[in-house]
């Protein structure tokens, strides 16, 4: 590593950190399991999504990716080798119930139930997530998340996997980032399955978060003292400039980045402020709704890349702000800011404001120019400083009392990066795809000096 860089490192010391406290990785179906014409396997919204011309940067798809299905035991000897000791999944929903509901197909199951006791075997605690985005196409044909319908196949789903897991699996995560597969899915159009409808967004958000609560219950009685919870993408929200036009737009813009999940997840419905703004866009609810959806969790699960720099944008969109960018300030290759105090600011306006009783980072990590060196090295000096210094600022947030449990590094490979293809790369192991190779990046090991030390 560059003396420099090496010199400019947080210094950091595992022991500073609860002896129980649980650190990982973050992988998820499909951008890394490929086998998707394998063993019953039904098709999902990404396999039609990406199959549109122009919707994947590099015109790929998940179909190979890396090769998961076939090489996880290798993958998950990586993973201990780290020194981990907890591993965070996804279940591909079409893997197991290929029709969306009705009848389960044995061999998906069979998979997740070798993958599992593959973790359990390498002393991996396993983190699953029930959805992290690959809705059956059938689903989405009859309406996906906008039809209530979806919330009892989601349902349907999590008995049949928790069922089979329940025993060994102890932690949960019902869905990950409902911002990004509702608001990027339905409303942006950037994502699976393509739409772009804001209406049909909010209420793909008000199904995902009522099936979350629906399935708090369904989970507890198949998996004995399991600890359950809901993965969120937020973003410390800031205006570009000290007017006030620019403070009212961080509230509004927190109110859709944020508080659109946060508040109702913890009581408090969706914001009245944004439910004014939105007028009759808002979502359709029942009675009885925002209370499942308030049921209360064992722990939050917090992802964190960037914070949010937002102006007063009169007459754009319903919340009438837009995203700047500031200039001067390092940044990944993706264009996110890096901002690691936004990470520890932001850990402290959760517990301030919801008082989570747990909270656990489930990602973390940063896109950069990966070169694959003749001698065989992946220097990601920039990633491995990253990585440093976010931990750095957890420690920080953890000595102001937020009750942080655990990290899982996004991600333990590089691989399907949704729209961008293959384009991004996140892993701390770089994956050659021509070979399926997989090459621990410096990253990777400074990963593991710190864990192993």
């Amino acid at each position: 590593m560059n003396p420099i860089l090496q010199a400019s490192l947080p210094a950091l010391r595992r022991d500073e950190f609860a002896s129980d406290f649980r650190w990982g990785c973050s992988t998820s179906s499909y951008q890394i399991e490929g086998a998707t014409g394998e063993d019953g396997r039904g098709e999902s919204i990404w396999d039609r999504f990406c199959a549109q011309p122009g919707r994947i940067r590099d015109c790929s798809s998940g179909a190979v990716a890396c090769d998961h299905y076939h090489r996880w035991p290798q993958d998950l000897d990586l993973a201990q080798s780290l020194g981990v000791n907890a591993y965070r999944f996804s279940i591909a929903w079409p893997r197991v119930l290929p029709q969306g509901r009705g009848a389960v197909n044995a061999a998906g199951l069979d998979f997740y139930e070798r993958l599992v006791d593959g973790m359990l075997t390498r002393g991996l605690q396993p983190w699953a997530t029930l959805y992290h985005w690959d809705l059956p196409q059938v689903l989405q044909e009859q309406g996906g998340w906008k039809s209530r319908e979806t919330v009892a196949a989601f349902l349907e789903f999590t008995e049949a996997v928790t069922r089979r897991l329940g025993d060994r699996v102890k932690h949960w995560i019902t869905h990950n980032e409902p911002w990004c597969s509702c608001f990027m899915g339905y409303w942006e159009g950037v994502h699976a399955p393509g739409e772009t409808s804001l209406q049909s967004a909010l209420q793909a958000c008000h199904h995902v978060l009522l099936s979350h609560g629906q399935a708090l219950p369904i989970i507890r009685a198949n998996s004995a003292g399991a600890q359950v919870g809901i993965t969120l993408s937020l973003h410390p929200i800031l205006p570009a400039s000290d007017s006030a036009a620019d403070a009212a737009a961080v509230q509004r813009h927190d109110g859709s980045r944020n508080r659109w999940f946060l508040d109702p997840l913890y009581g408090r419905g969706y914001p009245a402020d944004m439910l004014e703004m939105l007028g009759e866009l808002a979502p359709r609810t029942q009675a009885g709704d925002l209370a499942q959806i308030a049921s209360p969790m064992d722990f939050l699960g917090v992802n964190y890349y960037f914070p949010e720099i937002v102006a007063d944008a009169p007459g754009l969109g319903p919340v009438q702000t837009r995203v700047v960018e500031r200039q001067g300030v390092e940044r990944t290759a993706f264009g996110w800011e890096v901002s690691p105090e936004g990470l520890r600011d932001l850990l402290s306006r959760l517990q301030r404001d919801y008082a989570p009783e747990q909270i656990f980072i489930t990602e973390n990590g940063s896109t950069y120019e990966d070169i694959l060196l003749p001698d065989g090295r992946v220097n990601d000096a920039q990633r491995l400083s990253y990585l440093a210094r976010h931990l750095a600022a957890m420690r920080e947030a953890i000595a102001l009392g937020v009750p942080v449990r655990g990290y899982f590094a996004w991600s333990l490979l590089d691989n399907f990066e949704w729209a961008e293809g293959y384009a991004r790369r996140f892993g701390l192991a770089y994956v050659d795809y021509a070979t399926q190779a997989r090459i621990l990046k410096a990253s990777g090991h400074w990963y593991r000096e710190f864990l192993q030390r």
